[in-house]
């Protein structure tokens, strides 16, 4: 506590604000997005961009990936707000998980080829987000998939008479 913080208590005056205090009720937070990075020009422009906002304590850009990463106490919706209006580049959610976070990496809507190695699309995050109970359902046969399978199978040996 300083000389000037006790001096004001004394006095019944409120305090200066600073920095600290500012920051004393907002959350550590790590925000991850998607960003188109074409060239190193890019990356210093976002850079740039995330080193002037208040609150930011870590910047990690990956441009193989079009991953950005930002530590500190500030609001997702801003950053990405910040990001997509100094740029001009569209900005979105980073949309990946690892691998082996997904129970079923190569079902509809999980596999994404534009996604960088070892991960693949999040579909725990459209359903719920509550793990492998509410991930994404697999999508049913129609009635003429099902007729066409079900002419070939073991069960009915007579079916193939039928379709002769």
């Amino acid at each position: 506590m300083g000389f000037l913080e006790a001096l004001a208590g004394l006095c019944g005056c409120p305090a200066p604000l600073t920095q600290r205090h500012l920051q004393k009720g907002r959350q550590l937070e790590t925000v991850e997005m998607k960003v188109h990075i074409d060239c190193e020009g890019c990356e210093s422009k976002i850079r740039k961009t995330l080193e002037a906002m208040d609150g930011v304590t870590g910047i990690d850009v990956v441009p193989r990936q079009n991953r950005v990463t930002v530590t500190g106490y500030v609001d997702a919706a801003k950053v990405m707000h910040r990001v997509a209006r100094k740029t001009g580049k569209r900005v979105e959610p980073w949309p990946y998980v690892p691998y082996e976070a997904v129970a079923h990496p190569y079902a509809a809507g999980a596999y994404d080829r534009k996604a960088p190695a070892g991960y693949v699309r999040d579909v725990t995050a459209n359903y719920g987000g509550g793990g492998a109970s509410a991930s994404r359902p697999f999508s049913r046969a129609s009635s003429t998939e099902t007729r066409y399978t079900g002419a070939f199978s073991d069960e009915n040996a007579n079916a193939a008479c039928a379709i002769m």
